[in-house]
């Protein structure tokens, strides 16, 4: 058994969830585990605003748990959706998949060479792994197996004798407009709130299915096509007796419900459901299903009818990528957990999820800016092993670095993020390279293997190689520029002639910092050590035309690596030869 990690005090979002959840669980369920719950959709890849579903009553279990307290997180997978459109941009995808076009998730073929059965497994897959990764302790539930073995059975066949009160409910909302502010969406519909807004011809997955033969709250999937493009055509309470027809292949048949267990509930049935067959306590929503009619909103009231309460929790807001569109997981080319994992730490992943309300958006950075995120997280990890952080600064970062089941595995050598995406730039895969360079940043306490730097080391070699544009990569001069350096003037050869004389005495990463900043101080007759305060304005025009000197010498262009890294990276030898000694 892990020993329990310390509760956090009560200073964050995530520790008032939790009060108020234990209260609750408390006065519905006394004695039972905590049940809080969180709902995918594998009909593409899973992307990182996903993931807030997962993350909000992940942080606020792992609290409960640290607490002591027995809790179930349970990830329903909605893998018995339909399949709603061939997403875009998804290898190994082409246009023959829109003939399984509402069949069930489970029942459409995995993209080409996946080595997963069908579709819903190759995308749940991927999800499971980040999960692992990310320290997300969870019961998954496939919603394929809980309605194919019969599992619903019971609460199908409360539903639709039920189905007058239900259409009674949903009848409120169906004339209502939303309002303005809810059109203007901060996060993409779900599939199934997407099937409704569309009305497309499977009678929407939203509110069920009426017709001459009055309001059905289940979908049968076609026993011919296995599609859900099915209207029912009469329903008897007493033999349980449903017939139907298929829009799509003409097939009808007639079944007992109390026996057959291919079709759902829909939507905003099927939600309110499981809230009462599961005991679900606390579960956030999206801001689609929160505006008036929504799924959320109408399966507060549906939920009573299966003898439940709807569970409390937040609407959460959206998820941003740096520099691209919002994103939606009905199409490809979206970040999705595992390729945040391919370039940042879990550490770092699960720090942006805790630190941010559930209702505040925040974004999750590709581009340049994850260097300054590492910059901002380094900063905290410090200043909490000194104890000078906040205390709500102490509860996200100890959320981040580990579970109630102990902490995350670590990188033993935590050098800074854009040290290392330089160094893995400079030296284009050659870890040989990368090891000396390294080991030159503080020859006191050498790297003896670059192990001490990873995963670290490879998460920014893995940003460099697939997030930064080619014409952005360093690559070094060859041979010195002698036109350049025939050209210069006196004032630029002293501040050379001084770098020079000083490289052999400050060659570590702290030593070179101080060189080159300090260069153009000691030009203008001041002293290396002068502090911004006591220097005049001009000193800092004069260091940007020095640092661009020398990335024009060293890499052809102006702009580039840190200098003090740039400068291990080239080495002495060849850092003399360039700059023209």
């Amino acid at each position: 058994m892990p020993i329990v990690a310390q509760s956090t005090e009560t200073t964050d979002w995530v520790s008032r969830f939790a009060d108020e959840v234990i209260e609750e669980s408390e006065r519905r369920a006394p004695g039972k585990p905590v049940v809080v719950a969180s709902g995918l959709s594998p009909s593409g890849p899973i992307h990182l605003g996903n993931l807030r579903e997962v993350m909000t009553p992940h942080l606020v279990a792992d609290e409960i748990r640290r607490r002591g307290h027995q809790v179930r997180h349970l990830i329903s997978w909605d893998d018995y959706d339909r399949y709603r459109k061939v997403p875009a941009g998804v290898t190994g995808v082409d246009e023959s998949w829109a003939e399984h076009i509402g069949k069930p998730l489970t029942s459409v073929p995995a993209p080409k060479g996946s080595a997963h059965p069908n579709w819903a497994e190759h995308f749940k897959a991927a999800m499971v792994d980040s999960l692992a990764e990310l320290g997300v302790e969870f019961d998954g539930i496939s919603q394929t197996a809980q309605y194919t073995s019969g599992v619903y059975r019971e609460q199908i066949l409360h539903a639709m004798a039920h189905r007058g009160d239900i259409d009674a409910i949903l009848d409120q909302y169906r004339t209502k407009k939303a309002p303005a502010a809810a059109k203007k969406q901060q996060k993409p519909l779900d599939d199934a709130e997407v099937e409704a807004a569309e009305g497309s011809g499977a009678a929407a997955e939203d509110d069920g299915s009426s017709g001459s033969a009055g309001y059905f709250p289940y979908k049968p999937y076609c026993g011919n096509c296995e599609k859900d493009l099915t209207t029912v055509t009469s329903y008897d309470d007493a033999t349980t007796e449903l017939s139907y027809t298929c829009n799509a292949c003409g097939f009808s048949e007639t079944v007992r419900l109390n026996e057959f267990n291919r079709g759902k509930l829909v939507w905003k049935v099927d939600w309110p459901m499981r809230w009462a067959y599961e005991g679900v306590v606390f579960e956030p929503s999206g801001v689609d299903h929160s505006s008036p009619g929504s799924s959320f909103q109408v399966g507060g009231q549906i939920v009573g009818i299966f003898g439940g309460k709807q569970p409390i929790g937040p609407m959460y807001a959206f998820v941003g990528i740096s520099g691209m569109a919002k994103m939606s997981s009905s199409k490809g080319g979206v970040p999705t957990p595992g390729d945040a994992l391919k370039i940042m730490e879990p550490q770092l992943l699960r720090w942006l999820y805790a630190r941010r309300r559930p209702n505040q958006s925040f974004k999750i950075a590709f581009d340049q800016e994850i260097q300054r995120l590492y910059d901002e997280w380094d900063k905290l990890d410090t200043k909490v092993a000194d104890g000078s952080a906040l205390p709500g600064d102490v509860a996200a970062h100890s959320r981040a670095v580990g579970t109630a089941g102990g902490p995350l595995p670590t990188t033993p050598r935590r050098l800074p993020y854009r040290t290392l995406a330089s160094v893995a730039d400079i030296t284009a895969g050659h870890a040989d390279q990368a090891l000396r360079i390294l080991s030159d940043l503080d020859p006191d306490n050498p790297l003896s293997s670059l192990d001490e730097a990873r995963p670290r080391y490879d998460r920014a070699e893995a940003w460099i190689n697939t997030q930064v544009p080619a014409d952005q990569r360093t690559i070094v001069r060859s041979e010195p520029d002698a036109e350049l350096l025939k050209s210069l003037d006196e004032a630029s050869q002293q501040s050379l002639r001084l770098l020079l004389d000083g490289l052999a005495s400050h060659w570590s990463l702290d030593g070179l910092t101080h060189l080159v900043y300090g260069v153009p101080k000691v030009q203008a007759g001041f002293s290396a050590d002068a502090t911004p305060k006591e220097l005049p304005a001009e000193i800092k025009t004069a260091q940007r035309t020095f640092f661009a000197l020398l990335y024009q010498l060293l890499v052809s262009r102006d702009t580039g690596p840190r200098l003090p890294t740039l400068l291990l990276a080239v080495g002495q030898e060849r850092v003399r030869a360039l700059l023209g000694e």
